[in-house]
């Protein structure tokens, strides 16, 4: 399992990575086709107090690249809503790859 972190205005975070990794992990096992992942936390001025903190996941694997990205107050909450947004686009990947054999 390959993850590459990006820090765009933001101090990278031991712990920020290990949680993603413990999310990215679980992906990897049940996803057994995926390659690598590309996270991003980005910080994004913002009126708004619920949102501000963006993560993004970018998964590489065979077809086109999967990319799920989210903002909410806190990095852990918008890591793990672009997590589940990208299972539900990889359950639909995996649907359409066991159609085609």
């Amino acid at each position: 399992m390959t993850v590459n972190f990006e820090y765009h205005d933001v101090k990278s975070s031991d712990a920020l990575e290990t949680f993603a990794k413990g999310h990215l992990e679980k992906l990897f096992n049940k996803y057994e086709f995926l390659i690598r992942a590309d996270v991003f936390f980005k910080v994004e001025n913002t009126a708004e107090e619920t949102t501000g903190k963006i993560s993004g996941i970018r998964l590489s694997l065979p077809g086109p690249r999967l990319f799920a990205e989210s903002s909410k107050d806190t990095f852990k909450k918008s890591f793990s809503e672009a997590v589940e947004q990208l299972e539900r686009q990889l359950r639909k990947r995996k649907e359409k790859m066991q159609s085609h054999h």
